[in-house]
């Protein structure tokens, strides 16, 4: 974001306000917390926090673990479902999902801190021991080529190394961990745990990761097709959705995960501009992460505008009180109508208020402005078919993403997808690392058939 407009800076804030607002902002439980904690749960049979939970955690058998003093035992039941476990404790949205499941939810309306134990035992096995608690089969001779660097595609990658598969993932970026790395707030993931946690996953063995590779550019579906003995896409979603006004392309409006992505891998962040009236466009966590943020670094005025109901906002209700309680307005019922510009910058953007009529979303033709030095985008990204031309056959899309099946299985053979690209459901990181795990073992067993 240039620095040079009026209205944006850097350095809004002393250094020890910057290490303040970005502090870990879910400290983890000490031993005696973590066995207290443990010690709530009911170990439910049936337990409705793992059917909750998409990589379907044994949620009772690791909590118990923790409560006999057996946390590594524990880790190792999380990772073996969840090889990306350590960040999912930290990022998941467990207030729906498993923690909403819990028994106690319903009975007391405190549910068992599930995500906080979870990270409890993933990190001291991370801290503690360090290595790899899963061994690497001998190998099979097979080639598997992965396309992204994520957590489907980290996820996919491990559990096929774990058979004894050769793995290469092909990347876009400088550093693995896709939005692990480059779209979670920094305040939830601090410390490079991102990268922690990809060098942890790679340690198993038997898989090379290759940088700056970018399918459609770099390399080619057709190529790894025949290339390798099968193909995992996770890459993600590469496009970001306009807002179809004019002047998008001009100074002072910006993409929500781009700015993100700056600020992940800012090593000061007093160098970081930011403006000081700042609206966020859009209802989902990024935008929740970018008004959170940029309020943060020292924005004096942050709006996030939705234009539906807050019951249909696709960030949790704990992040959009996390986002008021640091200050941000949250406005619903309203559409970005235009921007306001001046000078070859924008100044502000008009807005109309919605409301819905039979599940239709109408203009009301009341219109209020909002001042701006910088207007965000976050209204979701888009896959970019273009990126999988190059193939003998076409890849079918279902509403935009990868068509698979419940094995995440593509319509061109030998080909899975998984995590956001593919039409899966919930755009979710531990999603997205339960379809990587699904079709590596899928991947395995059509390797093993051939094999055979």
């Amino acid at each position: 974001m240039p620095s040079h407009l009026p209205g944006i800076a850097s350095g809004r804030l002393s250094p020890d306000e910057y290490a303040a607002n970005f502090l870990d902002i879910h400290p983890p439980l000490d031993h005696h917390q973590a066995v207290v904690e443990a010690d709530r749960c009911y170990f439910c049979y049936d337990a409705p926090c793992v059917k909750a939970c998409p990589t379907s955690i044994d949620i009772p058998l690791f909590i118990r673990q923790i409560m006999t003093d057996n946390p590594i035992g524990s880790a190792e039941t999380i990772l073996s479902q969840n090889i990306l476990g350590g960040m999912c404790a930290r990022v998941c949205p467990t207030e729906t999902l498993c923690e909403e499941a819990c028994v106690r939810e319903e009975a007391e309306g405190k549910p068992v801190k599930i995500g906080l134990l979870q990270r409890y035992a993933t990190d001291v096995l991370m801290d503690e021991r360090g290595e790899q608690p899963f061994e690497r089969a001998d190998s099979t001779g097979k080639r598997v080529a992965v396309v992204g660097a994520g957590p489907a595609g980290l996820a996919a990658a491990h559990r096929l190394a774990m058979h004894g598969h050769d793995v290469v993932i092909y990347d876009a970026r400088e550093k693995a961990g896709g939005l692990n790395e480059y779209g979670i707030a920094a305040y939830k993931a601090p410390d490079d745990f991102a990268q922690k946690e990809v060098d942890f996953v790679l340690s198993i063995g038997g898989i090379t990761v290759e940088h700056g590779k970018a399918i459609g550019r770099d390399v080619s579906l057709s190529d790894l097709r025949n290339s390798y003995d099968a193909v995992f896409l996770g890459m993600g979603l590469a496009g970001v959705n306009a807002l179809g006004l004019e002047n998008e392309d001009l100074d002072g409006i910006a993409d929500a995960v781009d700015y993100i992505a700056d600020l992940r891998q800012a090593t000061d962040l007093s160098t970081l501009p930011v403006g000081a009236r700042v609206v966020v466009v859009g209802g989902g966590m990024t935008a929740i992460d970018v008004a959170v943020q940029s309020k943060r670094l020292g924005a004096k005025d942050v709006t996030l505008v939705y234009r539906r109901g807050q019951e249909k906002m696709g960030a949790s209700g704990y992040e959009q009180d996390l986002a008021q309680t640091d200050g941000v307005v949250i406005r619903h019922n309203a559409k970005p109508k235009s921007l306001v510009t001046e000078a070859g910058r924008v100044t502000g953007i008009e807005f109309e208020e919605t409301l819905e009529d039979g599940g239709r979303l109408v203009g009301t033709g009341v219109t209020f402005t909002l001042p701006a030095d910088t207007v965000f985008k976050a209204i979701g990204q888009t896959l970019v078919p273009a990126a999988l031309n190059g193939s003998a056959e076409t890849i079918a899309l279902d509403g935009g993403k990868i068509r698979v099946d419940d094995e995440r299985r593509t319509t061109l053979p030998g080909v899975w997808a998984g995590g956001d690209c593919a039409a899966t459901g919930e755009d979710l990181t531990v999603a997205a690392v339960a379809d990587g795990r699904i079709a590596a073992e899928s991947i395995h067993r059509a390797l093993s058939s051939v094999a055979a």
